[in-house]
């Protein structure tokens, strides 16, 4: 039982992550998590080259770490496609969020519902697991097995709730105005 809560939590915290990628109206350092950029010889993070702060609700402000690299991290930003234009002042890149138009907030919010629904899909999978190892578990008895069914299904059922709830939270952001 404490393993599927481990791994049940996990999915939560991945779909978190995956619902903090997503452009809301708001400046929110984490939608840069996936723009890679190509300094030094390789293609790194940009968290790695840079760093990322907001510096009013609908401004970010990425400071690289060397100022060399001021060329290829917006470069790594237009690259990221995001709907994005970094403007470069010679020391910063400032990348003004724009206000999202009502057909852009119906697309992203068949994202988040998506990206939930994979999150669910996961619970489930992992719930199909545990699952299998209780019926299989010969030292239990069969009232013991039904017993561990049910609290198997008690706690998918509160991660599944949990994910509704974020779904709720993150579809709010998104249809704010």
């Amino acid at each position: 039982m404490q393993d599927q809560e481990e791994k049940m939590a996990k999915a939560i915290e991945s779909l978190k992550h995956n619902f903090a990628t997503v452009r809301t109206g708001r400046a929110n350092p984490e939608i840069l998590n996936n723009v890679k950029v190509d300094a030094y010889g390789s293609s790194m993070p940009i968290n790695q080259v840079a760093t990322i702060h907001v510096q009013e609700s609908t401004t970010l402000v990425v400071t690289p770490f060397d100022k060399g690299t001021l060329a290829d991290v917006e470069r790594g930003i237009m690259k990221a496609d995001l709907g994005l234009t970094p403007n470069n002042d010679g020391v910063n890149i400032r990348i003004t969020i724009p206000a999202l138009t009502e057909d852009r907030r119906k697309e992203l919010d068949k994202v988040i519902k998506r990206m939930a629904e994979e999150g669910k899909v996961a619970v489930r999978n992992i719930r199909r697991d545990c699952m299998d190892k209780a019926k299989h578990d010969d030292e239990l008895s069969e009232d013991e097995k039904k017993r561990n069914e049910h609290d198997i299904q008690k706690v998918t059922d509160k991660f599944i709730h949990k994910i509704e709830e974020l779904l709720k939270e993150k579809e709010a952001e998104i249809m704010e105005i």
